[in-house]
């Protein structure tokens, strides 16, 4: 089992940035997709983006393309979700989740993170 650490989430307001980070136990990234999801209140959890770092292919949901930014450090065996334009609507927990595959449904991702909250308000 893959051990996740999410960490960034905070207060922002609209149109402000985060960097949510995800700090996994893996002693290597390499076979592993990681991906993000959020939960808002009374919504269901949806996947957001991933990362492939069998070859660093990226995936977006339509509402975080143009605003938001994957991307990887293998040297620390974590991973990052910048977030740039934030909405009110970007308001949830956001999760980072490990997988082989980067197919953004949280069926397919059997390691979880424990969460981190993003509020966007003025």
């Amino acid at each position: 089992q893959v051990q996740l650490v999410e960490s960034g989430g905070g207060l922002v307001q609209p149109g402000g940035s985060l960097r949510l980070s995800c700090a996994t136990s893996l002693f290597t990234l390499d076979g592993y997709a990681i991906g993000w999801f959020r939960q808002a209140p009374g919504k269901e959890r949806e996947g957001v983006s991933c990362i492939d770092n069998t070859d660093g292919s990226t995936y977006y949901v339509d509402s975080a393309k143009g605003r938001f930014t994957i991307s990887r450090d293998n040297t620390k065996s974590t991973i990052y979700l910048q977030m740039d334009s934030l909405k009110p609507e970007d308001t949830a927990i956001y999760y980072c989740a490990a997988s082989r595959a980067c197919i953004l449904e949280d069926r397919f991702f059997p390691s979880w993170g424990q969460g981190t909250q993003v509020t966007v308000s003025s």
